[in-house]
């Protein structure tokens, strides 16, 4: 069995060496091809050199084409991962610390909120010329594998605008499918669920375990956690008003929502600082310049290490890898997976990306129908859709009135800022991020002549209510094994340390 799997964005050491470890643990697929591309030559470089070494050292005669010319990589490609961060961390920075000026309080900021819409803006004109090269040099009816983020505003674009068959992937539902479990002591394998709503908004609508259906005794379950009970507080918060668990992190859901980092001051009484993702200001920022600098400074030891095993007991849980499995071999795959609604839930628009259960086999992957959502979560959905509609369109037409009630229409940016203050956010992140948004030169020069008009509101010097400092290489040093770990994985939360109480 042999086709073609291209990586966009392969420079990213977590998702690119994952995902191809868990394709090379299927049988069937030792003799495929492999091509790696980025824009990042260093970065290429060596995720190319560690992967090749994985590759060589488990007998297997792959030689991955590593290239920074794009369209050569995607030359007859059957599936796509894209990985991509446009704008890398420089943006990222953006991203956090304008939005702090103004009060907003983000922990991720890269799928909502201010963050997230920005993100978007840098995002979608790229996917859209990823799609051109994909429709022209891949194979036809290829399949775009988005890991990227905004994820729903990106897979949005690939689909109704790029001309490409595109599926987005996240690991947000497998995390709080563990939690579940571990809250009523048992095994993930041993709790079945059904989860559907949007990316990272997607509710936990049905749990049961032999047949009893435990949605209803979740709440007292993560009360009484020793643990959850302390790191996951806006999540029980939300589950005690709306009824329903959702996927995402502590830190990642309080932004997405008005209620919970609105005012400085109650910030912490929501938050736990025993790792980032339980709600540090900028804290996915953190350990992601933590991990770029970690692999950078320690690479040469990376390739002293012993290869990665490519074996079905080292998989991950990726998606990514089963979809081809099963769309190649028949072999049935059970996902969560990002796609166009369509009518799969019927109480979300249906031009609004949704994520839901899905199937996959040889004939393709299909989208049982969900029905109606409880109220309550598909009310906070349609909050969210709303936002990705207005950015998604901004982002197409750069159009920066859009752009703007994209912004207003945020709950956590509404919840801080009133509308002067908003337009002149706006103005600061466009011109801060003039680079990566080439749709944006009319709207930027406008917003450069406000900005020097010198009639701004003032701003705040504000590092936001839990912020900590970016370790140095000298301090990830005394702790190797964790710098590792956060700098190759995929899922940079998927072990957490201990609350702190």
């Amino acid at each position: 069995m042999s086709f073609k799997i291209a990586f966009i964005g392969a420079g990213s050491i977590g998702f690119t060496r994952g995902l191809l470890r868990d394709l090379l643990a299927v049988p069937e697929f030792k003799n495929i091809e492999v091509a790696f591309t980025d824009i990042n030559s260093q970065n290429l470089d060596m995720v190319t050199r560690l992967c090749q070494r994985d590759i060589d050292e488990n007998g297997l005669d792959i030689k991955i084409q590593a290239t920074l010319n794009r369209r050569e990589a995607l030359r007859n490609a059957r599936y796509i991962f894209s990985v991509v961060r446009i704008g890398g961390l420089e943006a990222f920075q953006h991203d956090v610390d304008i939005p702090l000026k103004y009060g907003i309080d983000q922990c991720v900021g890269d799928t909502l909120c201010a963050g997230g819409i920005m993100y978007g803006q840098r995002g979608i004109p790229e996917m859209l010329n990823i799609c051109r090269d994909i429709r022209e040099m891949a194979e036809k009816d290829a399949l775009l594998l988005n890991y990227a983020n905004p994820m729903a505003m990106l897979t949005w674009a690939c689909n109704t605008y790029g001309g490409v068959r595109t599926i987005g992937l996240c690991h947000g539902v497998q995390g709080g499918h563990r939690q579940i479990a571990e809250a009523f002591g048992l095994k993930k394998e041993e709790v079945d669920i059904i989860c559907a709503g949007i990316n990272h908004q997607t509710w936990y609508i049905s749990i049961k375990h032999e047949g009893e259906d435990l949605t209803g005794k979740l709440l007292e379950a993560f009360e009484n956690h020793p643990e959850f009970s302390k790191t996951e507080k806006v999540r029980i918060d939300m589950l005690r008003r709306f009824g329903y668990y959702s996927t995402e992190s502590n830190g990642h859901l309080s932004e997405y929502v008005p209620w919970y980092r609105k005012r400085p001051e109650e910030i912490n009484e929501w938050i736990d600082l025993g790792t980032w993702i339980n709600g540090e200001t900028g804290g996915y920022l953190r350990v992601c310049t933590e991990g770029r600098n970690w692999f950078e400074t320690d690479f040469p030891n990376w390739l002293k290490e012993p290869a990665i095993e490519c074996k079905q007991e080292n998989r991950g849980e990726e998606h990514g890898s089963y979809i081809i499995e099963g769309l190649e071999t028949g072999r049935v795959y059970r996902g969560h997976f990002n796609v166009m609604n369509n009518g799969v839930i019927s109480n979300l628009p249906d031009d609004a990306v949704i994520e839901a259960p899905g199937y996959v086999d040889r004939n393709g992957i299909s989208m049982p129908h969900v029905g109606n959502l409880p109220l309550g979560p598909a009310a906070v959905c349609n909050v969210s859709i709303t936002v990705q509609r207005l950015a998604v369109e901004a982002a197409i037409k750069g159009d920066d009135f859009l752009l703007r009630q994209a912004m207003m229409m945020d709950p956590l940016v509404g919840a801080v800022c009133n509308p002067k203050e908003i337009w002149q956010l706006v103005d600061e992140m466009l011109v801060a991020q003039e680079q990566w948004l080439p749709q944006y030169t009319e709207a930027i020069a406008g917003a450069k002549e406000r900005l020097a008009s010198g009639n701004l509101i003032p701003t705040k010097d504000y590092k936001g209510a839990a912020r900590l400092k970016v370790k140095s290489v000298e301090e990830m040093a005394q702790n190797k094994e964790a710098s590792r770990k956060n700098a190759g994985e995929s899922d940079k939360a998927i072990e957490r340390p201990s609350a702190v109480h």
